[in-house]
């Protein structure tokens, strides 16, 4: 397959036979979505809080959701960069406050509790979806993983044992000194 940015790469560079979106695996590709999702939810977050609130009940919490929706878009930034495991593990970490602000929420009181409790349910799915994405991708990059390289056929000398004895004994060419 023709790729135009091989035409501009130097002679002695590796060339690119696949890019694209098949060329990434699939805990890659989970995680770019995770990533824009934070982003969205984020943005919706911190542009219209009254919106999330009155949705959930929380009236008068809005600073606490735009807080949040700072905290989705860091870890959304980072989903998508290449600490991609450090920005789903902060996510855990924000879905875990979620719930425990969520939570707070499920009280009699509270005329949109069916609301928060299935909210719940999805950050809990997330939560999930995040954590195992941020575990393929360990085990992706896990540098025990793979073959392992057994040195016990190789002696150390290039052209073998034998080759290699006596050579310390041959006599070494004698620099020829000039004396005047």
């Amino acid at each position: 397959m023709f790729h135009f940015s091989n035409l501009v790469r130097s002679k002695g560079d590796p060339k690119i036979i696949s890019t694209g979106p098949s060329s990434l695996t699939s805990a890659d590709r989970l995680a770019r979505g995770l990533g824009w999702f934070s982003i969205a939810l984020g943005t919706l977050e911190l542009l219209a809080p009254h919106r999330v609130t009155n949705a959930l009940g929380m009236e008068g919490r809005e600073g606490l959701v735009r807080a949040y929706g700072l905290r989705e878009l860091f870890a959304g930034v980072m989903t998508l960069s290449v600490e991609k495991r450090a920005g789903l593990m902060s996510r855990v970490a924000g879905d875990g406050l979620d719930m425990v602000t969520l939570a707070s929420e499920l009280r009699p009181s509270n005329p949109r509790a069916g609301t928060v409790l299935a909210a719940m349910v999805m950050v809990g799915g997330i939560t999930a979806l995040d954590y195992m994405c941020a575990q393929d991708l360990k085990a992706q990059h896990d540098p025990r993983r793979g073959r392992k390289r057994l040195y016990t056929d190789r002696s150390g000398f290039p052209k073998g044992i034998t080759a290699a004895k006596g050579v310390a004994a041959l006599p070494r060419p004698t620099r020829s000194t000039a004396t005047t």
